[in-house]
């Protein structure tokens, strides 16, 4: 098994688009594709989540949710907020290395990089060290994106986890100024190669469009992170 994290340098950054892309791309290669969300917050029991949206764009049957709660909080703070115990990030990495039989899994994350996961303020980073994955990163286009991106590689750095590159999860059609600078300094600033920029509205498409888009823009992406030596 190989796993590979799905971190982002915020919320509402693309996370979900860019693993159901991934996802797409590991299935069209005829590998066997699992993706987890070890940890869905703000929705409701009965509503969809994330691994929704995976499965319609990606065409993946294979998820696995691990906790939910329903206040779009971090998830340390929601489950507190639900009266419960957050599962700790060391029970999360067990639940996931059972997924033996898979060539690829794919982990979402919650948030950002340093968003508390559980009581002992372990975040996704640490579930990414836990496993031994290395992460790719997924940044929004715009103000923000070298300084959160460049903190978030060096927390990376800091816990000993590799990130494989960054991926802008929802370019825009008509990007202004600040979103066409910075994605020619990224690189440089953060100390990580750019992957890869999926269009904004990417989400909204069918799933064969979706799957032309995901060979396109992330082509390179691939080439990094859907192969053996991806992984450390």
């Amino acid at each position: 098994m190989r796993a590979l994290v799905v971190a982002g340098t915020d919320t509402d950054v693309g996370k979900t688009v860019v693993t159901a892309a991934l996802a797409a791309l590991a299935r069209d290669r005829g590998e066997r594709v699992s993706v987890v969300k070890p940890v869905q917050t703000g929705v409701g029991a009965d509503e969809p989540g994330d691994l929704d949206v995976v499965r319609r764009l990606s065409g993946v049957e294979d998820l696995h949710e691990l906790a939910r709660f329903s206040d779009p909080l971090a998830p340390a703070t929601a489950a507190r907020r639900a009266g419960v115990t957050p599962p700790p990030v060391t029970q999360l990495a067990q639940r996931i290395r059972t997924l033996t039989a898979r060539d690829l899994v794919l982990i979402e994350g919650a948030g950002g990089v340093l968003v508390r996961f559980d009581e002992a303020d372990r975040t996704i980073a640490d579930l990414a060290l836990a496993l031994g994955a290395p992460v790719v990163l997924v940044a929004r286009a715009g103000l923000g994106t070298l300084n959160h991106t460049a903190l978030s590689c060096e927390a990376l750095r800091a816990r000993g986890v590799s990130c494989l590159g960054v991926v802008i999860g929802a370019w825009p059609a008509d990007p202004d100024l600040a979103a066409t600078c910075n994605l020619d300094d990224l690189p440089d600033y953060a100390g990580v190669a750019l992957l890869g920029r999926l269009p904004a509205g990417a989400g909204q498409l069918d799933a064969p469009r979706f799957a032309e888009v995901a060979i396109t823009e992330l082509r390179h992406a691939a080439a990094v992170l859907l192969c053996d030596r991806a992984h450390p």
